[in-house]
């Protein structure tokens, strides 16, 4: 009478076949244990994305305008502590870069993003250059008639009722250049770039 025997084991008493260390019933998991493949860096969703920042528009175009005429005086000041004996003013390019960064800041702080905003920016910036421009001359020309020993104001020179017969915006006509437009141009850009970096 024949004796049967079952047939030998692995000696950690598996009955099934030898797995591979880390290895599942359905076959080599990959290391962390996830039976469904790698997962993308961060987890398995993609991060939230933040909504778009809202702002107040209206006070945004208010400022803007504050800051165009603080812009403006900050030229026409400059074109007076530049100007030179003679009476002849210095072209101040860099000036026209500072209010349109003024001007697009401000807008773009307060008013977040929307898309008419830099459009807005980039009008009030060019505003500002022509006014600090206008400014400037007419404190230029004060400067002058006191050096004649006369007086008047940079008031005096908004309209053609003074002493030179001549206002600072029929002198703007006659005096300004490629360069002139491409100042207030340069302002209009800047004030439309930086609306739209700051208010996104």
């Amino acid at each position: 009478m024949s004796q049967s025997f079952p047939p030998p084991q692995p000696t950690d008493g598996n009955p099934y076949a030898q797995q591979q260390p880390g290895a599942g019933p359905y076959g080599q998991q990959p290391a962390g244990g996830n039976p469904f493949g790698q997962q993308p860096a961060g987890g398995a969703f993609p991060p939230p994305v933040a909504p778009a920042r809202q702002g107040n528009v209206a006070l945004a175009i208010v400022v803007g305008v504050v800051a165009a005429l603080i812009g403006a005086a900050i030229y026409g000041g400059l074109m007076r502590a530049f100007v030179k004996d003679n009476g002849e003013t210095v072209e101040l390019s860099y000036v026209a870069v500072v209010v349109g960064a003024l001007v697009g800041f401000a807008v773009g702080k307060l008013g977040g993003r929307n898309p008419v905003l830099p459009i807005v920016s980039a009008v009030l910036a060019v505003v500002g250059v022509y006014l600090g421009q206008i400014f400037g001359m007419s404190v230029v020309a004060s400067y002058a008639v006191e050096k004649a020993g006369m007086s008047a104001s940079w008031t005096d020179f908004l309209t053609d009722d003074n002493i030179l017969r001549t206002s600072a915006f029929t002198g703007w006509k006659e005096e300004a250049d490629a360069m002139t437009y491409l100042f207030i141009a340069l302002g209009g850009f800047i004030g439309f770039g930086s609306a739209k970096k700051i208010g996104g």
